[in-house]
């Protein structure tokens, strides 16, 4: 493998928040949860994640806004 570990669980656990994200069959608070925790993430992997949730047509605008107000929020803080 050429992932370390952390990185691999770092990369499962993006994966898994941002289908959480886009699965229009949950609550949408917990929807907003998921996309407020890879916000809390902040690096570049989830600042990806986000931009590319903030672009997802499919996604309510509210969820969309929000995407894009995290992803703001990382690019701030200079990661």
């Amino acid at each position: 493998m050429s992932e370390k570990p952390d990185e691999y669980n770092k990369t499962d656990e993006l994966k898994k928040l941002a289908n959480i994200a886009i699965d229009m069959q949950l609550d949408g608070k917990m929807r907003s949860q998921a996309i407020n925790q890879l916000g809390e993430i902040a690096d570049h992997e989830a600042l990806l994640v986000l931009l590319n949730l903030a672009a997802n047509d499919k996604m309510n605008v509210d969820h969309r806004d929000l995407a894009l107000k995290k992803a703001r929020e990382i690019v701030r803080k200079g990661r």
